[in-house]
């Protein structure tokens, strides 16, 4: 049989061949190739706007990149990507067909013993190998949490079809195990880089895994109707968790388990299909509760458990909304700070047994609702830890508390779906009042703070829904994204002007060398050498950096030069006047005083008996105390706020001679560098622009946060920016890394997971590790008894 022309015809070619006759039923062959034909409808979509989104966020990478390499490749990755769209997906369907036509080519096939041992044969591994293998696994067993129950039936039922033990994990040619190794195939004609691969398997995992949930279902239906193992259901196991053993009895299973099913049902984003609704979400929540029961030990009753009645879900809410109203009239500081999990449960337990007589039995909290509660004020304790010091997010943090519990206690998927809204508003907050807000009163922090506050003011005022947080999301984004534009026009601006000032030393300098080179064989002094000095070489360096060295308009400043210096010959001294005038008013020289400088230079034409001319000695007075040319932007522009820690960057004075050699860069003046300092700067200089840098305020600890938008490999210049764009110091590489070696700076890694993912982690981490110590802790007690 030719298995490349059987199942790997897509729709609007022709419909796929028939299998080969003699090796399944008809009957099994014909329900093989329609499963092959709705997996091939049921994927084009989902597969195209994969495709889509990753072209659109290779355009966005492109637009946001830092160095015009990066901005090339994405650009060159995005390219292929529109050209080989339709290949990739005639691709897939081929790989697809491909692994129906072996599904059971292997079946029968013995293991030489020159393979059965992997030990006879050792090669290196490559990283980026090893990466995308391990991202694959990951996809496929995202893939199987997600749709577990209808691969068990699809595995089970195209088992009977082709007379086999049940199929499952990278054995199911349909499973996302599968589908994922063959998209992985299909785009390798791309030819991306592999950044670029795993960003597009990141898609893949995005839009196309969530979308098999109906291709699935689809194909068990028909194979069902068909009478392929119609009876069969998928019955979940039992979770001994959700049976929670009290103190003193054995347990039931091992207490890693559930330990270890917390973080991959974390990940799980997909609905679970019967059963219920929200099981997935359930399993996690009863995971994390479990390692609170095994954190408590002996040490007592779990939370909840205490005899008296208990709250029903109504009754806590109204509770919540109660502490909620009482809350928002009180104003001192310490009824605002973050609660934990014991002063919450205080405080619900009082709203919900006030006004009770005294000898009435006290309601008390069920046992799911006092984990949760304490699970969220752990939530918030370990938010709160990963925010900046001296910032007003902690405060914001507070007032959501309530809100977000009140969600958490009616939506178990809160602790399963990283997309929720509750969630996305918590970590958009925490973040933007992290980033933007610094903590103090500034006028640039207010309206983000005012915003800040009305949403959470809105977010305890109003009932707690997913299309409340929802609204109130796309509201702060669009907020976060007004700033952020504004502070990347802002740092544009100062990027362009840092280049701007870059190139003007520059050239002065090679104006300056070039003066220099003159006036070693002849020469001036007096009203010449001042004009020389002071005027004319900013003139050249005008010239150079807007026509360059090899211009004509150069040549002929140049000209003029070697002309005042007596060099060349002058023809005509009227226009060799009026071409001095020109240069002069170029830089900024008013007219009237570039006319008195070229008629005492030069004394051209007959001048006006009525005008008394300035002496030569008073305008060359005048030329010294003339501002240089770009000085006043470098000497006047303010610079925000920094920590006094840093020091200021010593600029270059005015040479008074051209002879002399150019000033030195701040660098130059700088103490006798060190050794860990020269390898510091080394590595900043490999840094790329967009790099963060925390400087540390000796006097009151406070913290600020600098970019590195930009610095010049030949002088060492390197500029700083505030988040909203502002321009700091200009300070030189070697600075920064004298710095970074006094412990005054440091340089902050990117952060690959958000602020709420990473307090996400340190919770289950902090519960995975006390409940080791409790474990371990019993033995130990047994053994001293």
């Amino acid at each position: 049989m030719n298995a490349g022309q059987d199942l790997r015809h897509p729709p609007g070619s022709h419909s796929p061949a028939r299998l080969s006759q003699g090796r399944w039923p008809a009957r099994a062959q014909k329900l093989i190739e329609t499963s092959y034909t709705l997996c091939v409808e049921g994927l084009h979509a989902p597969v195209r706007h994969c495709l889509g989104e990753f072209e659109r966020q290779l355009f966005a990478l492109a637009d946001h990149a830092q160095r015009s390499d990066e901005q090339h490749e994405c650009f060159a990755s995005r390219q292929r990507v529109l050209q080989g769209r339709n290949n990739v997906l005639q691709s897939l369907m081929e790989q697809v067909g491909n692994a129906l036509n072996e599904l059971d080519r292997g079946a029968g096939k013995s293991t030489p013993a020159t393979e059965s041992s992997p030990w006879l044969s050792l090669e290196l591994l490559d990283p980026g190998v090893q990466e995308m293998s391990m991202t694959l696994d990951q996809l496929g067993a995202r893939g199987e949490v997600r749709h577990g129950r209808a691969l068990y039936e699809l595995g089970y039922r195209l088992a009977v079809l082709i007379g086999s033990p049940p199929l499952e994990g990278q054995s199911l040619p349909l499973g996302p195990h599968a589908l994922a190794k063959a998209f992985h195939l299909a785009s390798a004609e791309l030819d991306l880089p592999h950044k670029h691969q795993l960003l597009l398997l990141q898609h893949f995992d995005q839009w196309v895994l969530p979308a098999l949930a109906p291709l699935y279902d689809t194909i068990n239906l028909h194979w069902q109707s068909a009478g392929i193992l119609p009876q069969l259901r998928s019955i979940p196991v039992p979770r001994q968790i959700n049976k929670r053993a009290r103190p003193g009895m054995s347990e039931a299973a091992p207490a890693s388990e559930p330990a270890a099913a917390a973080a991959p049902a974390a990940e799980s984003t997909g609905k679970p299909q019967g059963g219920g609704a929200g099981e997935d979400s359930i399993h996690v929540l009863e995971s994390l509760r479990d390692l609170l029961s095994q954190r408590r030990g002996g040490q007592g009753m779990a939370s909840g458990d205490a005899a008296g009645p208990v709250a029903s879900e109504d009754e806590l809410q109204l509770a919540l909304g109660a502490l909620q109203q009482h809350l928002a009239q009180v104003t001192d500081h310490a009824s605002r700070e973050l609660r934990s999990a014991a002063r919450l449960r205080e405080e619900l337990l009082a709203q919900l047994n006030l006004g009770k007589p005294a000898d009435a039995p006290r309601t008390q909290l069920t046992s799911e609702q006092g984990d949760t509660v304490e699970l969220v004020a752990g939530l918030f304790e370990q938010l709160g830890q990963q925010l900046q010091q001296g910032g007003n997010a902690r405060s914001l943090l507070s007032n959501l508390q309530l809100p977000v519990l009140r969600v958490a206690v009616a939506d178990h998927s809160f602790f399963e779906k990283r997309e929720h809204p509750a969630r996305q508003l918590l970590d958009t907050v925490a973040a933007a009042a992290n980033d933007w807000l610094d903590g103090s009163d500034d006028e640039s922090n207010r309206p983000l703070a005012s915003k800040l506050e009305q949403l959470v003011s809105r977010a305890n005022q109003e009932p707690p829904s997913a299309g409340l947080y929802t609204t109130l999301l796309a509201d702060i984004e669009h907020h976060l994204a007004l700033l952020t534009r504004k502070a990347q026009a802002s740092e544009r601006r100062h990027v362009e002007a840092a280049q701007g000032r870059e190139r003007l030393d520059q050239a002065r300098h090679r104006a300056s060398e070039l003066m220099a080179e003159r006036f070693a064989q002849s020469p001036p002094r007096g009203l010449l050498r001042a004009l020389l000095d002071r005027a004319w070489s900013d003139v050249l360096a005008l010239t150079l950096l807007r026509h360059g060295e090899d211009s004509a308009a150069f040549k002929a400043q140049l000209a003029i030069t070697d002309q005042l210096l007596g060099r060349l010959p002058t023809s005509d001294r009227r226009q060799l006047q009026r071409d001095v005038e020109s240069g002069l008013q170029q830089i900024g020289m008013h007219a009237e005083e570039a006319v008195q400088v070229a008629q005492r230079l030069l004394g051209a034409g007959t001048p006006d008996p009525a005008v008394d001319l300035p002496s030569a000695t008073d305008l060359a007075l005048r030329l010294k105390q003339h501002q240089r040319l770009g000085e006043q932007q470098a000497d006047h522009e303010p610079a925000p706020a920094a920590p006094a820690s840093r020091p200021a960057v010593a600029r270059p004075a005015p040479a008074s001679t051209p002879k002399a050699a150019p000033p030195a860069p701040p660098e130059a003046r700088l103490p006798a560098v060190e050794p860990r300092e020269t390898h510091i700067e080394q590595h900043l200089r490999k840094l790329p622009f967009g790099s963060w840098f925390e400087f540390v305020d000796p006097s009151n600890g406070q913290i600020a946060r600098r970019k590195l938008a930009w610095y010049s490999p030949m002088s060492g210049r390197c500029l700083l920016v505030s988040r909203r764009g502002q321009r700091g110091e200009e300070m030189s590489m070697a600075q920064l890394a004298h710095e970074v070696a006094s412990g005054r700076a440091c340089e902050v890694p990117a952060e690959p997971e958000s602020l709420l993912d990473r307090a996400w982690h340190s919770l289950t981490g902090n519960l995975r590790q006390s409940a080791a110590l409790a474990r371990n802790a019993k033995p130990a007690e047994s053994r001293r008894r």
